[in-house]
């Protein structure tokens, strides 16, 4: 409750005033001091949202929910209405625009990896079909698919004998996540799939690589994967984006089962939490940037 009053009492009446004394300390309005005292990347970025949505001014707070083709002109009314003079702040433009691009840019992402979640994988649609097999093709290249329903798909982790059950809770999320892994690092892919086969330490494969796209998803829901996106993406993130996260999070979540070496499978959702928790805390540092070390692409 405490916490609560003293964080209105702080938004409502104390920030307004170190605003304030600020503004008329330093000639510069809050927008313009966050732009000139941080360099790119997520502290700039994030601070410059708050800024925005704090603000009482419609002008600004439309700003973080710009099209990508209106976000020059929504930076242009900000300088208007904070009478801001580009010959006295020459780079406050770009930077203001740039740190909206990654704000305006993180809420289309997550409309794209909702759209694709949505998405219901259809047996009778070509794509999808063929994104399934190819999937087989570089996890199994010496192994040829009998048949498209086949106990064969537990080889790669799945739970029955038609994958297409298995991507009912991320559609064509999961689908997509475990392909892109696959083609963009099909060493890593394929090692840990050998891991995952294991007689002892092994684990489902796409299983895991399923629940990891929901946990990619979730992390992305709340908001917590902005400081990694700010940090690694100087503009607009695209799918792309999402989909080299998910890799970095399939390989460590391999390196990290295997470091563990759990007693069996039962125990794995002991483990995803633990997974789960590390990433979460790698998350709070406003430098992260969660990228495969091994990464070509």
């Amino acid at each position: 409750m405490l916490g609560y009053i003293w964080q209105y009492f702080y938004t409502s009446f104390l920030r307004l005033c170190l605003k304030w004394i600020l503004r008329h300390a330093t000639g510069k309005c809050e927008l313009q001091r966050i732009c000139s005292s941080y360099k790119p990347g997520a502290t700039r970025t994030t601070k410059t949202e708050l800024s925005l949505n704090s603000s009482k001014s419609k002008v600004l707070r439309a700003c973080v929910d710009a099209e990508e083709d209106g976000v020059e002109a929504c930076v242009l009314q900000i300088m208007r209405e904070k009478n801001i003079k580009a010959e006295k702040d020459p780079t406050f433009q770009m930077n203001l625009q740039a740190c909206v691009l990654q704000i305006t840019g993180h809420k289309s992402l997550f409309a794209c990896v909702e759209e694709r979640r949505k998405e219901v994988f259809d047996p009778n649609n070509n794509e999808h079909e063929n994104m399934l097999l190819k999937l087989w093709e570089l996890l199994m290249p010496t192994t040829r698919l009998e048949a498209r329903v086949t106990k064969q798909w537990g080889d790669i982790g799945f739970q029955g004998d038609d994958p297409k059950t298995d991507f009912r809770g991320m559609g064509m999320l999961g689908l997509s996540n475990l392909l892109f892994f696959s083609q963009n690092y099909t060493e890593e892919a394929r090692q840990a799939l050998s891991h995952a086969n294991h007689p002892r330490l092994g684990y489902s494969y796409a299983i895991v690589g399923i629940n990891l796209t929901e946990m990619a998803y979730s992390l992305m829901r709340a908001g917590l994967l902005k400081p990694h996106f700010y940090n690694c993406v100087p503009g607009r993130p695209t799918l792309r984006h999402f989909h080299l996260l998910y890799c970095y999070l399939a390989y460590e979540f391999d390196r990290f089962w295997v470091q563990e070496q759990p007693e069996s499978i039962m125990e794995f959702n002991h483990y995803r939490e633990k997974f789960h928790d590390q990433v979460k805390q790698q998350l709070q540092d406003p430098s992260v940037f969660l990228v495969l070390l091994c990464s070509r692409t």
